[in-house]
């Protein structure tokens, strides 16, 4: 692979966010969705051991949706008619089935994390540590779903996370123009992500889903 095929871009994250957005009120493209988590799986493949477990994880959710779009489409063309599909036809809780909306909650979740992590790395400076930003990031999102021994395995490697610039070099590469627009499309980028993970939110409260097992 090369370096630009590596290297995380949050401008197409921005871009399939965006387009996640349904025209029709509280609902989401499940397809863009997807798309913009196959780049938001790089930033997490990029974090190295810190989140190596997370990503292996988040690409088998990944895969498991698209599988699931692929034998039905028009089921799965959004997040609330595959909601309403699983539940209609009791798949929610169907032995030998794997349901989209259980598995799209882990995506949901480290949605919710990233959000919260990329905003704090926004606020600070390039010296600073990324450190106790992640942690609190962590601590207030996925550590509420991961189990001890994860929890704290995650916890302890968060304590090597570098400075804000060595993060975004290491993430994003030594391109410094590339760089800048990952800061400049920063704003924009959290703005829409809130705006998804509300929607998706909302529709998992609305249909009782938030404690899938």
């Amino acid at each position: 692979m090369t370096a630009e095929q590596i290297r995380f871009d949050l401008v197409i994250v921005h871009e399939y966010l965006s387009n996640a957005i349904h025209e029709e009120e509280e609902d989401i493209h499940l397809e863009n969705y997807l798309s913009s988590y196959e780049e938001l799986n790089k930033f997490f493949n990029l974090m190295g051991a810190v989140f190596g477990f997370v990503s292996k994880d988040l690409k088998s959710k990944i895969d498991i949706l698209i599988d699931l779009q692929k034998q039905n489409e028009s089921n799965f063309k959004t997040v609330k008619k595959m909601m309403e599909y699983e539940k209609n036809n009791n798949l929610l809780y169907k032995n030998g089935y794997t349901s989209g909306s259980r598995t799209l909650l882990r995506l949901h979740r480290a949605l919710d994390f990233i959000r919260l992590f990329l905003k704090s790395v926004g606020e600070l400076s390039n010296e600073d540590s990324t450190a106790s930003v992640c942690r609190q990031a962590y601590d207030n999102t996925l550590a509420k779903h991961h189990p001890f021994l994860i929890r704290k395995g995650a916890q302890v490697a968060m304590y090597t996370m570098p400075t804000r610039q060595d993060l975004l070099r290491k993430v994003c590469g030594n391109d410094d123009e590339h760089i800048q627009n990952t800061i400049n499309i920063l704003p924009k980028t959290l703005e829409v992500s809130a705006v998804v993970h509300q929607r998706i939110e909302n529709l998992y409260t609305l249909h009782s889903l938030h404690n899938l097992p």
